[in-house]
């Protein structure tokens, strides 16, 4: 019975997160494909055996397919779903046809198609957040506590996770930002905190400790600091906005989205922050299943980040990815020459590689994760 439950809380809601979220990327691709009069011979929903297919009136075939870990959307000439090659078949197209190959369009073409499905992500993200800001409010972030820093002050002091804080210095704390405000005006080294834990009030008097952190800038900095960091559950605080305020306040988000997630990458790869919160299928499916245990809304939210996060690593300049893509795609612009086939195979060989490893590195902390979590 436990394992069906987990099926439904974790299985399923990854799944729905995925498809819809493939879709999206895929069909900005198909869209604008069609837009520029190229033949989309295939949209398929998963890598694999074909489960279902069906042909609609302009020769494509929509699939879903066995393993539901992506998708693709293959067009006239290519030879394999990346179209980083070109399909020895192209010799029997007829002229007609090579007219509405993807090979044969010119590079604006090609980086608008390309750029298509990122874009779509950022687009659906943007739809989502102001969606929600228009008909029920602001997301914030109650003030319960996902994660407590190592060393910190709160770590010390004995506060945990899911702990919910109430008070600070006798002010009421409402959302998350609260507890940072009311830190930053505390005078006196120790701090009074009360916090609720499983129904029952808990009450921590302790001195902060001065912690390390990267400001919006890049900048490390050193300030007194509780320690503790949210969760990924969310609350509406309802507000009155008008349609056009709820748009520029999502794009506003998604913008803030992507630039703190290319801060953390930076940190990462500048060792500043551990390898080990690169995160992979498995990360998203954990984080899923709890998302799903926190309301529609909660999900909603992070269908979006996860979004967000699916356009930007693909723009990334690593060939395979459709920043890669990109990148070729601009040097035939600038150079008015196409780069010969040999070269862009070698670079999607070596792009494919790349992203194999990072998959493994991702899948490795993943199940180490999960291990600590099931059985520590």
């Amino acid at each position: 019975m436990d394992f069906l439950i987990d099926t439904v809380y974790y299985v399923v809601p990854f799944l729905v997160l995925l498809g819809i979220l493939v879709f999206v990327h895929e069909f900005g691709h198909f869209i604008v494909a069609r837009w520029c009069g190229v033949q989309v011979t295939a949209f398929s929903i998963g890598f694999g055996k074909t489960l279902w297919s069906r042909k609609d009136k302009k020769n494509t075939v929509w699939k879903l397919s066995l393993i539901p870990l992506g998708g693709y959307c293959q067009f006239l000439g290519d030879d394999d779903a990346s179209s980083s090659t070109t399909s020895d078949q192209v010799t029997k197209l007829t002229e007609e046809e090579k007219k509405h190959a993807f090979f044969m369009q010119n590079p604006f073409k090609k980086l608008a198609i390309v750029l298509a499905g990122p874009g779509a992500n950022y687009l659906f993200a943007i739809m989502v957040f102001t969606s929600i800001f228009f008909f029920l409010g602001k997301v914030v972030f109650p003030p319960v506590v996902g994660d407590v820093m190592k060393g910190s002050a709160a770590e010390e002091a004995g506060i945990q996770i899911d702990d919910k804080i109430v008070k600070i210095n006798g002010h009421d704390i409402k959302n998350f930002s609260d507890i940072s405000r009311e830190v930053a005006l505390n005078v006196d080294p120790h701090i009074v905190v009360d916090v609720l834990r499983g129904g029952e009030s808990v009450t921590f008097s302790f001195p902060l400790k001065v912690l390390e952190y990267e400001t919006s800038e890049g900048k490390t900095e050193k300030k007194m600091m509780l320690g503790v960091q949210s969760r990924n559950q969310v609350e509406i605080e309802y507000s009155n906005l008008s349609f056009v305020a709820a748009l520029k306040d999502a794009t506003i988000e998604t913008w803030d989205v992507t630039a703190a997630t290319l801060r953390g990458l930076g940190q990462i790869f500048s060792g500043k922050r551990s390898g080990e919160e690169i995160g992979g299928i498995l990360r998203i499916a954990e984080m899923s299943g709890d998302v799903s245990k926190t309301g529609v809304i909660s999900f909603f939210v992070f269908m979006a980040l996860i979004s967000i996060n699916l356009g930007l690593i693909n723009l990334f300049p690593i060939p395979v990815l459709d920043g890669g893509h990109v990148v070729i795609y601009l040097i035939e612009i600038v150079t008015g020459r196409e780069v010969n086939e040999k070269v862009k195979e070698v670079l999607f060989k070596i792009g494919l590689t790349l992203i194999i490893l990072l998959m493994v590195f991702a899948t490795w902390n993943d199940v180490y994760r999960l291990f600590n979590r099931w059985f520590s």
